[in-house]
């Protein structure tokens, strides 16, 4: 049993992914049928291609001896020589001309198909990437994803058409042509099988070597691309901090290394190769030695020698294709696993069998009994009880890492607690499909993510269908239309990868538009304020914006600003992963006075006649 499990740890990881993705084949059977016909013809073609070589050669010599002596139709026989020799000119010309078509018609039909399914491949890879779950992205780099994604996928795409249909192509081609060598002269066949063991074990000895310094290679690679986009992402931290000569150094070190692994696998591919090379010499001098012995005593035909020795350099073709293209093979081979790696991973966040789409929510929140942790044993909700009603705004107030944050993610079904439950309207959100759960939430982040495009195109991300006049009325919910309307090309402004052609103000405005167009009953606002001091958050009318938004929703507001948690039904204060007090905002200043530092309010905060102009409203 040890050796069957061995071999198959021993299969490419091409091979894999061809039967992993069998179903997506399968589809295309039809053009399968009509390459798989192409390939049988062109390897009819290709045997008969050498044989008017053949009768060429003995004419010329007037041999009489050989097998084929006399299978020619007596029509044929009884030509003149140059009406013979013109028949078979043509008869090359037609041979070669008709394995060229057929070898056209294959390889374009396994190139559609190889395209098709890898296309679908990409597809499906990019949606699953999309499902994963945060602690899978947490802990994976993004621009080894996207090397993944690309490269990897284009890798298999290419030498699919480059290296395998040629490959498949040559095979036939064997079995035919040592299915005639045998019948021509089974002696100096045996010769040639006698030799193909050695080559074959030779290959894959080698070919595995190969393969595992691309392995490392194509995970070289993806180091590299996952630096390169780590440092682009953050180019502003990198040359603020005067980084650039350390990150070159990083990348230089990877790259040196990525260099070293790619020699050697040149290196190895080049030398496999070349003893290829010489074991088909020596192949080639056996027969010729062999055969011409026999062409001497009168059971083989030069010309049957001619074929023997065309058929012999055939016949090792697919050795010395597999050589030429170990290293391409071996690169797929890395590149299929690695897609297959991320393809197989289940995602920690989806959907129950029995889960259903969310009906319209009223908009009660409860947290009930929740425990959560990132990291076992380091927990950081602990036996969390919070209640938010239909449309009331809740503010969600503390320090850094006290789990204001984790209470979103756990509202957004992002991670599922440890204990306890999230619901909705009194039913866990986990007996809800995703979609249809995320689908009645907005959010509006501290970093107002943009992506590139146009703003309208951004206003409209999660509501393709909206009209102009429903993304303009979002727009004035946001206080961002009039400085949209000041661009030359208004709400077709292109904003750039990231948002970066705006001000932060202008970017908090349009993902605030952005939710307002959604019209969810349920709003989550996570430090939306973040990075806008007093004056110019003030002058942006951002926080009037988010005011107009929370109207008639339940709102989630995550903030470490007092001025903005005045403005809440409800303050609730946490501290180290425990709720210590939920209450109106007056009667939270009231009891807490001493965690007033956590806002900021001394010298940085509000002023005292808007703090008690805020009480005032409030109580």
């Amino acid at each position: 049993m040890a050796r069957p499990k061995s071999m198959r740890a021993a299969a490419p990881g091409i091979l894999r992914f061809v039967r992993y993705f069998a179903p997506a084949i399968k589809e295309h059977k039809g053009t399968i049928a009509i390459a798989m016909l192409a390939l049988f013809l062109q390897t009819a073609f290709s045997l008969l291609e050498p044989w008017p070589l053949k009768f060429v050669i003995d004419l010329v010599t007037n041999s009489q001896q050989g097998k084929t002596q006399g299978i020619l139709p007596a029509s044929v026989n009884n030509l003149s020589v140059n009406e013979f020799l013109s028949l078979l000119a043509v008869a090359l010309i037609l041979f070669a001309s008709l394995r060229a078509f057929f070898t056209y018609i294959s390889t374009i039909a396994f190139a559609l198909v190889g395209s098709r399914v890898l296309m679908r491949v990409r597809e499906q890879l990019f949606k699953h990437m999309q499902t994963l779950s945060l602690s899978y992205h947490s802990q994976a780099r993004s621009g080894d994803l996207v090397m993944r994604l690309l490269s990897d996928v284009g890798m298999v795409r290419e030498v699919t058409v480059t290296a395998i249909l040629p490959l498949l192509g040559n095979i036939l081609v064997l079995a035919g042509m040592l299915a005639v060598m045998f019948w021509l002269n089974w002696q100096l066949t045996l010769i040639v099988i006698a030799i193909m063991p050695m080559l074959f074990f030779l290959t894959l000895f080698k070919s595995r070597k190969i393969q595992h310094v691309s392995r490392k290679n194509r995970k070289r690679e993806g180091a590299m691309a996952a630096t390169a986009a780590e440092t682009m992402g953050a180019i502003k931290t990198v040359q603020s901090l005067s980084l650039e000569d350390a990150f070159s150094s990083h990348f230089s070190g990877q790259n040196q290394k990525s260099l070293k692994e790619g020699v050697k696998a040149k290196r190895l591919a080049a030398g496999l190769e070349r003893l290829v090379d010489v074991q088909i010499a020596i192949a080639l001098a056996l027969v010729l030695w062999f055969g011409a012995h026999h062409v001497l005593a009168g059971t083989l035909s030069p010309g049957e020698l001619l074929i023997f020795v065309f058929y012999l350099r055939r016949v090792f073709r697919p050795l010395r294709d597999f050589a030429k293209y170990t290293s391409r093979l071996a690169k797929a081979s890395a590149s299929g696993e690695r897609v297959l790696e991320v393809l197989q991973q289940e995602p920690e966040i989806k959907d129950k069998s029995e889960a259903y789409p969310a009906p319209a929510f009223h908009g009660d929140i409860h947290f009930q009994n929740i425990q959560f942790a990132y990291t076992e044993g380091h927990p950081v909700l602990k036996n969390i009880n919070l209640d938010i009603r239909k449309g009331e705004t809740l503010a969600v107030v503390g320090a850094s890492g006290s789990g204001k944050t984790t209470l979103s993610n756990l509202l957004l079904r992002l991670y599922d607690p440890q204990q306890g439950a999230v619901l909705l309207d009194q039913t866990d959100i986990r007996d809800f499909t995703l979609s249809s759960l995320r689908k009645q939430m907005s959010v509006v982040l501290q970093d107002g993510l943009l992506f590139s495009g146009t703003i309208m195109d951004n206003i409209a991300v999660s509501k393709p269908s909206a009209s102009k006049e429903d993304i303009e009325k979002a727009a004035q919910i946001a206080n961002a239309h009039e400085f949209i309307q000041q661009f030359p090309e208004g709400y077709q402004t292109a904003v750039g990868e990231r948002g970066v052609t705006l001000s932060q103000g202008q970017r908090q405005r349009i993902a605030i538009a952005r939710a307002a167009l959604q019209d969810t009953p349920l709003l989550i606002l996570d430090e939306p304020t973040t990075g806008l001091d007093k004056k110019n958050e003030y002058k942006v009318k951002v926080t009037q914006a988010l005011k107009r938004l929370a109207q008639h929703r339940t709102t989630l507001h995550i903030t470490h600003r007092l001025e903005a948690a005045l403005q809440a039904d409800r303050v609730a204060l946490f501290a180290q992963g425990k709720l210590l007090i939920c209450a109106s905002p007056g009667e939270f200043l009231k009891t807490n006075r001493h965690f007033m530092a956590l806002f900021q309010l001394d010298k940085k905060g509000i002023d005292s006649e808007q703090h008690e102009r805020c009480l005032h409203d409030k109580n």
